[in-house]
């Protein structure tokens, strides 16, 4: 027997088609805030989040700039599936717990959505983009503190796709001694 998270766990999948519904500011708070509440390490609480409209330009010049660098073509669908709301997680650039505080809270927001029965997608694809030569212009659209550098990303919506939770073997992953 089991409780209520190990069941969300268990339903939860990478969501890669929304709908046009946008979230209700009810729902946004509740997921902002189930990334706030997770633990940083020595309690920095260094994680910054920008909430980004799926309609804002600066996701058509991320998804661009993320294909350029990959040699891909124009795909009908962009890095984030048209989801409604794209959270961008940076953290302090030098602080060397940054990058597993930004994992534990979008990890976070994926159940806390998937409790809502909401999607979600984790997104870190547009790490080279974030980082690379237009990396000052893209902190500065997207707002991302001094100090501080793109973490990974997540969009959420309400899902019209139902994808198969991921499978594992749990005895070629996990040793016990």
């Amino acid at each position: 027997m089991h409780g209520q998270v190990i069941t969300t766990m268990e339903k939860r999948s990478s969501a890669r088609a929304y709908s046009t519904e946008p979230l209700s500011q009810e729902e946004l708070d509740i997921i902002l805030k189930a990334g706030l509440m997770a633990p940083t390490g020595m309690n920095r609480q260094e994680i910054h989040f920008t909430v980004v409209k799926g309609d804002h330009p600066v996701l058509a010049e991320l998804d661009e700039e993320k294909r350029r660098l990959r040699g891909q073509e124009k795909q009908p669908v962009p890095f984030y599936y048209n989801a409604p709301v794209l959270v961008v997680l940076s953290a302090e650039e030098d602080f060397k717990w940054s990058k597993v505080d930004a994992g534990i809270a979008v990890e976070n927001m994926t159940l806390a959505a998937e409790s809502l029965g909401l999607g979600t997608l984790i997104i870190g694809c547009i790490y080279d983009a974030m980082h690379g030569e237009k990396r000052a212009y893209f902190s500065e659209q997207l707002k991302i503190p001094d100090g501080y550098d793109f973490q990974i990303a997540l969009a959420v919506g309400h899902k019209t796709d139902d994808k198969t939770p991921h499978a594992y073997d749990f005895d070629k992953q996990v040793t016990i001694l």
